[in-house]
């Protein structure tokens, strides 16, 4: 017989797990080809375009030439000046007010809240800064600490001056810096969270950046990272050094993505929390023995057989779950009816993800 019965304050148990997966679409673990819609890529045509404030990165040429293609991450430079991209406006008071400087008081604005303080690793402030920002349907809620391996390539197949990078959240043994972005922890040279050497910082120039996985950000100091893969020693093509002219094109996310896609290797992986309801649901051998379907009495309500007046069999198939105002909320179906009566009693275990 359907009946309701409340669940005492040890009857509901709430548990919450991390559940880790690999961040690139179709659960890639490593993406190892980059490529840019054509469009995007060349669009520069004006300083507002598109690919003056960022490019999208995408794992196949027909994901990126495709409309609805699923973008990995994007990537971008900013200047607190406003050098490496044209003004928006050649008149009176328009000279810096470009793209680059559009990026970078974006992001100190999402790190500290203000457009006045800037970036500075370990000790040096350099004036620019290179993006990577993870699309947010890879990451779930954020990257998992630790997972970070990107490689960044300053010769031909990747093979001469790379450098591969990593957070230290293993170093730190877990401890971070809180942001309004969440966590952050240092990008430094090694793999899997654990930092290559004692020290952050490379000669005159800081350490190579942030990286935030609660937000899926990466900020990195392009001062660190020319002195291993920029300069006249490396290929043109993989040279990461910014052109910093004022009010000119660098095409500096362009060296940028060349430094990844000549490195071939991005890892990380996604984690999200899932919270689990628990119902522990306590059928005891009085309750829930009789049944209101139909053909369990007869018209006058008294029972269908005899001889189950006083050994009635039935069997339960849902659990329903209700509010104080007896409203549904949700049903448990049993994966297989549990037969009941007065010599039998059940407990059986509700579970709600969300």
């Amino acid at each position: 017989m359907s009946t309701f019965t409340r669940f005492n304050s040890g009857d509901v148990v709430l548990s919450t797990d991390k559940i880790n997966s690999n961040a690139w679409t179709d659960s890639l673990n490593e993406l190892t080809t980059f490529f840019t819609s054509s469009t995007e890529a060349l669009n520069y045509s004006s300083p507002s375009s598109s690919g003056q404030f960022f490019l999208e990165l995408f794992k196949t040429s027909t994901e990126a030439a495709s409309s609805t293609g699923k973008v990995e991450f994007s990537i971008a430079y900013g200047h607190k000046a406003g050098s490496g991209s044209r003004d928006f406006s050649s008149g009176t008071g328009g000279v810096g007010f470009g793209a680059s400087r559009t990026i970078y008081s974006q992001y100190r604005q999402l790190v500290y809240g203000d457009e006045s303080q800037n970036f500075t690793f370990n000790g040096t402030t350099p004036n620019d800064i290179y993006v990577i920002n993870i699309e947010r349907a890879r990451i779930k809620q954020g990257l998992k600490v630790g997972s970070l391996n990107l490689k960044l390539a300053s010769g031909s197949a990747g093979n001469a001056g790379t450098v591969h990078l990593t957070d230290d959240s293993v170093t730190l043994s877990g401890s971070a810096t809180l942001t309004n972005l969440g966590r952050q922890f240092n990008l430094v040279s090694g793999s899997s969270g654990t930092m290559l050497g004692t020290t952050l910082a490379q000669t005159d120039s800081g350490s190579y950046g942030f990286v935030y996985p609660d937000a899926g950000i990466i900020i990195m100091n392009p001062l660190a990272l020319k002195t291993r893969i920029g300069g006249a020693a490396v290929d043109s093509q993989y040279d990461i050094t910014p052109s910093a002219s004022l009010s000119s094109d660098g095409l500096n996310n362009k060296k940028l993505y060349h430094a990844i896609s000549g490195a071939g290797s991005f890892i990380v992986d996604a984690e999200e929390k899932v919270s689990s309801q628990f119902y522990f649901t306590r059928i005891t051998n009085q309750e829930f023995n009789y049944s209101t379907n139909p053909s369990f009495t007869k018209s006058d309500g008294v029972l269908q057989f005899d001889s189950m007046a006083n050994n009635p069999k039935v069997f339960i198939t849902t659990i329903g779950l209700y509010n104080d105002s007896n409203e549904l909320l949700a049903t448990a179906k049993l994966s297989k009816p549990l037969s009941k009566d007065f010599t039998k009693e059940a407990l059986v275990r509700i579970k709600l993800d969300y």
